[in-house]
């Protein structure tokens, strides 16, 4: 609480994505009391401020869903970024999660004698940041993957004289229509943007120098399905079999695949495919140039690339994702997280009653699921203590 105070709750949530709100609700229907910590002024606030207006969820309603709570029979198959934030917060008030927003955390530390964690933060709302401080016996960290914007430092980008932005800050291709903009990524946020300002009229190209996967949504949802039943190995073979059938040698295109398929890449590298959405049909046509070289500077409005070209660009978006500040605030545990912000081990449970949610590059899916083992796990602890496990989180 302000001014110095202590605010005692048995489990501590700080974020409230997806993730956060998930852990938040499993607790309330244990009858675990949690408070959720969010650093922004909403609940889901990548949905409502960090996403473009096109965005659409690839994975289908049934794997989108948050525990307890399907999605009805009259959404979507694949909910709208707007749907799915009114969803969120829907969620929220259903399960009663008690949020305290522009909330930001400056360190969390467990206290071994008292057995608990220490949190302090600052109210983002107030005139300086009011301090406060927090304790717990349970810490669940749930700020997901998308925590902080990564721009790469390039010389000469302060003097560019057009627009520049990170994925997180573009919306729609509003006002770029005839102009050249260069797109600075060929993850899934890089590919649909391209797309959207090439429809938009824009004269787009995009920097793609690593190797991708790229598959249609029905392509993704099946190898899912065939996770069930098959190991990766055969998986893989299945999908870039399809992938083939369907966009041909996307090497021809500048878009050159990893030696092994999809499915493993993903569970090497935590590298997600690429859901074509229409970009790939743009790119053949030459509406969306491919360049396949970094950036290395930057003069005036001319960008010079690594395989020495140089063109001029009216604006950069840099689709370039973003870093993890976990390990910045967290003083006990942060080691477990890796440079890529996903968790390094299989279990979201860590030591001294500190769980991670959401970070093993899973998903919603996995969201959900590590929400249901943290809750069960958290709720088993407090049944061997009388009457732990009900209350107030504020006193």
């Amino acid at each position: 609480m302000a001014n110095g105070g202590v605010a005692p709750a048995e489990v501590i949530v700080v974020g409230a994505g997806p993730s956060g709100l998930a852990v938040s609700a499993c607790l309330s229907l244990r009858g675990v009391p949690s408070l959720v910590l969010e650093r922004d002024d909403c609940v889901g606030s990548l949905w409502r401020k960090r996403a473009y207006d096109r965005l659409t969820l690839h994975l289908p309603k049934e794997a989108s869903a948050l525990p307890h709570a399907p999605h009805p029979a009259a959404a979507p198959a694949y909910l709208p970024r707007d749907d799915f934030a009114r969803y969120l917060d829907g969620y929220a008030a259903r399960f009663g999660v008690r949020a305290r927003l522009c909330r930001e955390v400056r360190a969390a530390r467990y206290d071994a004698a008292r057995r608990r964690w220490d949190v302090e933060a600052v109210d983002l709302g107030t005139a300086g940041g009011a301090a406060e401080r927090y304790a717990a016996r349970f810490l669940v960290v749930a700020t997901g993957t998308y925590d902080e914007k990564f721009v790469p430092e390039l010389p000469g980008l302060e003097g560019f004289p057009g627009k520049v932005m990170h994925a997180s800050e573009y919306r729609s291709a509003v006002g770029m229509k005839g102009k050249s903009v260069l797109v600075v990524g060929c993850g899934n946020s890089g590919m649909e943007i391209a797309l959207d300002l090439a429809e938009g009229g824009a004269i787009t190209s995009i920097v793609v120098r690593s190797e991708l996967h790229i598959l249609t949504k029905r392509i993704l949802n099946l190898g899912v399905t065939l996770g069930f039943y098959l190991p990766i190995w055969m998986i893989d073979k299945v999908v870039l079999l399809l992938c083939y059938l369907v966009f041909g040698d996307t090497s021809k295109h500048g878009l050159r695949r990893p030696a092994i398929g999809p499915f493993a890449w993903k569970q090497q590298t935590s590298t997600l495919p690429v859901i074509d959405v229409g970009t790939y049909k743009k790119i053949k046509s030459g509406e969306i140039q491919v360049v396949p070289a970094a950036m290395t500077s930057v003069h005036g409005n001319v960008v010079e690339f690594a395989d020495g070209r140089r063109h001029p660009f009216d604006a950069i978006v840099f689709a370039t994702g973003y870093r993890s500040g976990i390990k910045r605030w967290l003083q006990d545990g942060g080691e477990l997280i890796g440079d890529d912000g996903i968790l390094k081990q299989r279990s979201p449970k860590a030591e001294n009653g500190l769980y991670y949610a959401g970070l093993s590059g899973r998903g919603i899916f996995g969201s959900g699921m590590d929400a249901e083992f943290i809750a069960g796990d958290i709720s088993k602890q407090l049944q061997t203590v009388p009457g732990q496990a009900q209350g107030n989180p504020e006193h």
